[in-house]
């Protein structure tokens, strides 16, 4: 019932104003009363100091080595569009790793950018376009859901982006697309982006460094929480909610899906569910990388004790596993195949199965069977690191996995034992144990250096570590 205070609406086509129905839940006001109202009233705004972007210098240089490899070709390197999650919601959007290379463009990257490069008589000159927020000289500011700042807030201005990114800057509007432009989609243009990205430069050393050291830091988090954890009756989804914090907090996002592994979930190489129990006794794998705003990312495993003491057969897998780590560790070096990392770290494994008698089958039930140490560690021991969780995947393969190590490459260590709760291989207590630790390393001049080596991984270093943070 209205009050005198009260003023009672009228329905719209009784007003002097016009409603623009944008949806079925959508009404938006456009009569040229309600936009004169709209668009006056504002404060002065002047343009913005633009920091110059981190990666910026680097990315240059980046732009340079790929003019070399196409000189007189046209270059369209697209950030890509938001991806639909469901109806009108969109998953968080994250920038083409191409184009985040080459603008030095990290999280604040606006959907629908496109990065060219025209060719010129000594090269490429390079023209970044992108979609500014609408302003208040448009009604679009309010009424366009994509764009609008009413909606997605302020956005840097042209020359704002320019002089950020120390590139030339204009609106994608008036980007044309010509015939012989090479985009993404070019075989060519990609398999050259990523064996590029093979080396990498000081500067994106120095974002993997940060990368990990963030990541160490969800790590600890972890564990201060693995009390309350074990509480919870899907604790493996508190794992992945506490590191995500961290990641959100110290970084931009996760550099890939959490996996919070316990008892024998941990045997499942892609586990994501994360919806099960954290088990006192049991050992919990979590397989966890911290993306920061460059984009670049860590990935880090490690497989803790979940009441902090291994049990004599969890540390005996544990050793075996670490002992393949560290033997793909002592060939790392330049002029090294990066396919024998792998063969280092299996040769371990194998022993390690012949020693315990695996698989406990007959003789007649193993004929003619190769490596039969691969049903228990079937994933490989390395890929390549950096603004992808698996870096530089469409290299060829002889730049890949026949391909030689030099200063500069980051990859991952990561071999591992799954022994399967319902495997009658095995012996019945190895059943339903998991265990992987994974570091990410750096090659250097004469070897190299281990990026997670400060993120405890031996299982007196592990149980110690545990103990530091619930103490």
């Amino acid at each position: 019932m209205a009050t005198d205070q009260q003023t009672e609406v009228q329905p719209a086509e009784q007003r002097d104003v016009e409603l623009e129905t944008g949806s079925g839940r959508t009404e938006i006001p456009k009569s040229d009363a309600f936009k004169r109202y709209i668009a006056s009233g504002w404060a002065d705004r002047t343009e913005q100091a633009a920091p110059v972007a981190p990666l910026a210098a680097a990315a240059a240089g980046r732009r340079q080595r790929l003019s070399e490899l196409f000189a007189g070709k046209r270059l369209v390197i697209e950030a890509g569009e938001p991806k639909v999650r469901s109806n009108d919601t969109d998953y968080p959007y994250r920038a083409h790793t191409a184009f985040a290379w080459l603008t030095g463009w990290g999280d604040e990257a606006v959907a629908g950018s496109v990065l060219v490069l025209d060719p010129t008589d000594d090269g490429h000159d390079a023209t970044l376009h992108f979609q500014p927020a609408a302003g208040r000289d448009t009604d679009e500011f309010y009424a366009n859901a994509a764009i609008g700042e009413f909606w997605v807030g302020r956005r840097p201005s042209i020359g704002e982006v320019g002089a950020s990114l120390g590139l030339a800057a204009a609106d994608v509007a008036g980007l044309e697309r010509r015939d012989g432009d090479l985009t993404l989609d070019d075989e060519d243009l990609a398999r050259a982006l990523a064996e590029l990205r093979l080396v990498k430069d000081e500067a994106e050393l120095d974002e993997m460094r940060a990368a990990v050291a963030a990541t160490k830091q969800g790590f600890d988090d972890v564990i201060a929480a693995l009390p309350r954890i074990t509480e919870h009756p899907r604790g493996e989804r508190v794992i992945e909610g506490v590191f995500f914090t961290r990641a959100r907090s110290e970084g931009s996002d996760l550099g890939y899906g959490t996996i919070a592994a316990s008892g024998p979930h941990a045997c499942i190489l892609h586990w994501t569910r994360n919806d099960g129990p954290v088990a006192p006794g049991d050992l919990v794998l979590i397989d966890a990388g911290v993306e920061l705003p460059s984009l670049y990312t860590a990935d880090i495993t490690r497989t803790l004790p979940v009441t902090g003491t291994f049990s004599p057969v969890q540390r005996r897998i544990y050793e075996a596993v670490l002992e393949a780590a560290d033997a793909a560790f002592a060939i790392v070096k330049p002029g090294v195949r990066f396919r024998d990392l792998h063969a280092a770290a299996m040769e371990v494994i194998a022993r390690k199965v012949g020693e315990w008698g695996l698989p406990m089958l007959p003789a007649e039930q193993l004929e003619g069977v190769e490596r039969a140490d691969r049903r228990y560690m079937v994933h490989g021991t390395s890929h390549h690191l950096g603004l992808d969780v698996h870096d530089c995947a469409a290299a060829r393969r002889e730049l890949y996995m026949d391909g030689v190590l030099e200063p500069g490459m980051v990859f991952t260590i990561e071999p591992g034992l799954y022994f399967q709760p319902d495997d009658l291989t095995v012996p019945e207590e190895f059943r339903g144990i998991g265990v992987r630790i994974e570091d990410d390393v750096v090659v250097t001049a004469d070897g190299y250096e281990n990026l997670s080596a400060g993120i405890p991984r031996t299982p007196d270093a592990v149980e110690a570590w545990i103990a530091s943070l619930q103490g």
